[in-house]
């Protein structure tokens, strides 16, 4: 049946397959469930072969572990997530998360509603919050990304803090350039930071800049033009 155009299949084989679809997720629930992994709810619930998961790590509903992921133990994956060929280590969270092809660290806490795309590593206790999407980038330890940015291709420090809708402005339509944060550094909301650029520890740089310059250490980076009221314009 397998070499059959799927357009031509009956309703008979084609309940035969979802049938034959279901068993298989029943089985590999069930080894899982025996190596003393949680899933109190297994609708939606889809784990392939080939993952590895530790005992004491719960799966919620909607969740599909694809490829040859390894989620480690006390881990809590879902609902709502898709987890592939990815390295999940010890004690992370991951809720309505799309993770491809890259390495969560023990202790870290992401979602709802983040995209992490090939290539990243998401440090030990770091926070990804709402509508966040990582691509190729590694951010370490204790860095805080709450809500609304776009970390690409790029190399964040520790114990970092993104403001509300920070974007590493990686790509000029020709190339792309990566950017560099260093520990303790705070990025203020609205910061776009165009590559290719360096933040040195413990810099800031102010809500609404455009940073096109390296901000040194301890340093304050402002790049934003100056208020102008145009009293009555209005009546004009």
């Amino acid at each position: 049946m397998a070499d059959k155009d799927k357009t031509t299949l009956t309703l008979e084989e084609r309940l035969q397959i979802m049938e034959q679809n279901k068993a298989l997720k029943f089985e590999q629930i069930k080894r899982c469930l025996a190596a003393g992994v949680d899933i109190p709810y297994s609708d939606g619930v889809i784990i392939d072969p080939e993952a590895q998961i530790g005992e004491g790590t719960v799966i919620m509903p909607n969740t599909m572990i694809k490829g040859s992921t390894k989620i480690g133990k006390n881990c809590v994956i879902g609902p709502n997530s898709i987890i592939s060929d990815s390295t999940i280590e010890d004690n992370a969270k991951l809720n309505n998360v799309q993770c491809y092809k890259s390495t969560v660290k023990s202790g870290a806490d992401i979602g709802p509603f983040v995209h992490i795309r090939p290539n990243s590593v998401i440090g030990e206790s770091v926070h990804l919050g709402n509508f966040v999407e990582v691509k190729n980038s590694n951010i370490d330890t204790g860095t805080k990304v709450s809500h609304l940015t776009y970390v690409g291709d790029s190399d964040v420090g520790k114990r970092v803090n993104f403001g509300c809708g920070t974007v590493t402005v990686n790509y000029t339509g020709k190339a792309k350039y990566r950017t560099t944060i260093g520990d303790d550094v705070f990025i203020g909301c609205n910061t776009n930071l165009i590559a290719p650029v360096t933040v040195g520890d413990g810099a800031y740089t102010a809500a609404g800049s455009t940073i096109t310059d390296d901000v040194p250490e301890e340093a304050l980076g402002i790049a934003r033009a100056r208020q102008v009221n145009k009293i009555g314009w209005k009546l004009k």
